[in-house]
């Protein structure tokens, strides 16, 4: 993560260097001779990053060149030559700043990562729980070993009998019943450097209130049975959070000291590019980085240290000091400091026990159990294969053809009647109309035709006339069957009124046909969508696929944004009450200028930037606007010129702009619904 980062940080240098360079280069090249040409080749070799061997052999080569100067005869090229090794001394300062800065930058986040793996630990009690039991081999390997050794101190034989509660007593005695002995500290290492710190809550000494009576007296008397066995198990759960803890803050503390040192070298660039440009000055900075390498701070900015025009072997002979310090002794000491608190977390093999012992026996039985019940698991897959294939056929398919048909063509026919149907039955009824007022009303060809346009209409006033009449004397037109044909015409025309209502309500169903088809077919694409994402998280979820490298990603670096630079969270801790130096009492923020930004907040900062930028460049899309933008932002956020104030309107843009599309508003929702 860190190249990149200090690629883009280093940019102002090595663009300060290439001026240098292009202000020589014409006069180096009429430099005729050995010497010339291996400075040249010299300084065309220096290609970050580098090791300390290059260092140390580009220094022996420019060591052994200014022995030899005084072979040289002519003055020109000895001014040729102080050049090109004024530039290549020049080069080394520059690679060794930046291998610095990326040494620092990559163990600050080393040891944030480890603190927030702690921290997740400690958030949760069945992360505890499962802890606890993954580091048991280890805890009871190193209480083995101490009472081996408490053995053999006294002279005492090994023996079995000697890890008897007697036994252990007798070896480790303690002087209180919470007193600590060495026994307690082989299984918890971190209470070597931490008191014990035991709440009533924890052993639940205060969490039970007695009641008078005979039954308050029996309680009492259950509970005082109870309480120890619950002690006995809570108190280690306890234990073990306090030593996660203990490593989180131990962590920090060392992920503070290297991010103090880191904004020291980062507030230190623009310096360092004017004084690339005189080689005498940037003496006093290479002893500078030297000292904050080598861990004194203090040392490194004291007046009594200034260098005012060194000799070039002098200055040699600093690089060489800078090279072992960053190369070497700060490497080294944070390994020490790390490996001797033992603030890593386990080994994988420790994490994974558990599963490689009780995952074998689970899976032979569940191997035993699905071969045992094979007849049944043949039928639920042919019955699953069966419904499955119903399902993609009569509910995907089959609806989806419908609906390409519907959007070709349509369909002719009804949905409720046909229309074949309502004009039998209006013929039917206009031949009986004109069959009853030929008989009766004796209608001639044009009267008929008259009432054959008025039944299309719905008009059977004559026929109404008629049944009219014959009510007046039902009996006798009942015997003559003139009142039947009138209630069988107004039957017919009831019915030839519903088939119309009919064909209203199937011409409405007609013209929404294309929405029942999509209708029909939504839910079992909403299920095909539910399942298929169902499936694509859990075969993606954790590895970063998605949109912007996934929610693992962009809830990382909501945590930088909010661990960082957010109202009364975290930014207002860096930006607005800046976190003093742990180590030294001489602050640099205690001035008169509130705008600017003290090495350790620089720091942290530029850990948090350097997340930022890794997430850009990683996930947001090509060539896009909103890496771009993105990118500036991060940009103005690790140029050091930037003060307090311009940064946080920085952050507040970034929050502005890019807070709802990242969706970092949703990440900070579902923490807040986890805790």
């Amino acid at each position: 993560m860190p190249s990149a980062f200090v690629d883009h940080l280093i940019k102002p240098l090595e663009l300060s260097q290439k001026l240098q360079d292009a202000s020589f280069n014409a006069e180096t090249l009429t430099t005729e001779g050995g010497i010339g040409e291996q400075l040249q080749s010299l300084l065309c070799s220096l290609i970050r990053p580098l090791s300390e061997s290059l260092v140390v052999d580009t220094v022996g080569v420019l060591t052994q060149i200014e022995l030899r100067r005084a072979d040289v005869s002519v003055a020109a090229a000895d001014s040729e030559d102080d050049v090109l090794k004024d530039a290549i001394i020049s080069k080394l300062l520059v690679g060794l700043y930046a291998e610095g800065i990326d040494s620092y930058l990559s163990q600050a986040t080393e040891a944030e990562t480890e603190a927030e793996w702690w921290a997740d630990i400690e958030r949760s009690r069945w992360s505890i729980a499962s802890y606890l039991l993954q580091t048991t081999p280890l805890r009871l390997l190193n209480l083995t070993r101490e009472v081996i050794r408490a053995l053999r101190v006294r002279n005492l034989p090994v023996a079995l009998s000697s890890f008897t509660p007697s036994s252990l007593r007798n070896l480790f005695p303690t002087t209180g019943p919470r007193q600590l002995n060495t026994l307690h500290e082989a299984l918890f290492p971190h209470l070597r450097r931490q008191p014990l710190s035991v709440t009533p809550s924890t052993t639940l000494l205060s969490s039970f209130t007695t009641t008078r009576g005979y039954s308050g007296r029996i309680l009492t008397s259950c509970w005082g049975t109870l309480e120890p066995l619950f002690a006995l198990t809570r108190l280690p759960v306890e234990l073990v959070r306090q030593e996660c803890a203990f490593k989180r803050r131990e962590l920090e503390k060392v992920r503070d000291q290297r991010a103090e040192a880191l904004g020291y070298m980062a507030n230190m660039r623009n310096d360092l590019s004017l004084a690339i440009q005189e080689p005498t000055d940037a003496s006093s900075y290479t002893h500078i980085l030297a000292s904050i390498a080598n861990g004194d701070a203090v040392k490194a900015f004291s007046p009594s240290t200034s260098h005012t025009g060194p000799s070039r072997e002098h200055r040699l002979n600093e690089l060489l000091a800078l090279s072992t310090a960053i190369f070497k002794t700060q490497k080294m000491e944070y390994r020490r400091l790390m490996e001797s608190q033992d603030l890593f977390r386990p080994s994988r093999l420790t994490l994974i026990w558990p599963r490689l012992l009780f995952l074998p026996p689970l899976c032979i039985y569940a191997l035993r159990s699905v071969y045992s019940s094979r007849a049944s698991l043949a039928e639920l897959a042919i019955d699953a294969k069966a419904t499955a294939e119903g399902f993609v056929k009569g509910w995907l398919l089959d609806p989806l053809k419908d609906v390409v048909k519907t959007v070709r063509a349509g369909s002719e026919d009804g949905v409720i009647v046909q229309k074949e149907g309502i004009a039998a039955d209006l013929a039917s009824l206009e031949r009986m109309t004109l069959s009853l007022a030929k008989d009766q009303l004796n209608y001639n060809d044009e009267q008929l035709a008259n009432l054959s346009k008025q039944i299309r209409l719905g008009d059977l006033t004559p026929v109404l006339q008629i049944y009219e009449e014959d009510i007046r004397r039902p009996l006798k037109s009942a015997v003559t069957g003139n009142l039947l044909r009138s209630v069988f015409i107004q039957v017919q025309k009831a019915k030839v009124d519903i088939d119309q209502t009919l064909s209203g309500i199937d011409k409405l169903l007609k013209s929404q046909e294309l929405t029942f088809a999509f209708v029909g077919v939504a839910p079992a694409f909403g299920i095909v969508y539910l399942l298929g994402g169902t499936l694509l998280a859990l075969l993606a979820g954790g590895r970063g696929v998605g949109k912007y490298g996934g929610k693992q990603n962009i809830r990382g670096v909501w945590s930088a944004m909010r661990y960082y630079m957010l109202g009364p969270t975290r930014t207002e801790r860096l930006l607005v009450a800046q976190p003093k130096r742990r180590h030294h009492k001489n602050n640099e923020t205690s001035g008169a200028d509130t705008n600017s930004i003290p090495p350790l907040t620089s720091g942290l900062l530029l850990l948090s930037v350097a997340r930022l930028r890794t997430f850009a460049e990683k996930h947001l899309p090509l060539r896009s606007r909103l890496r771009e933008g993105f990118l500036e932002d991060v940009g103005d956020l690790e140029n050091p010129d930037l003060g307090r104030d311009d940064k946080m309107k920085v952050i507040e843009r970034m929050w502005r702009c890019w807070g709802t599309t990242l969706g970092w508003g949703s990440v900070a929702v579902e923490g807040t619904s986890r805790s």
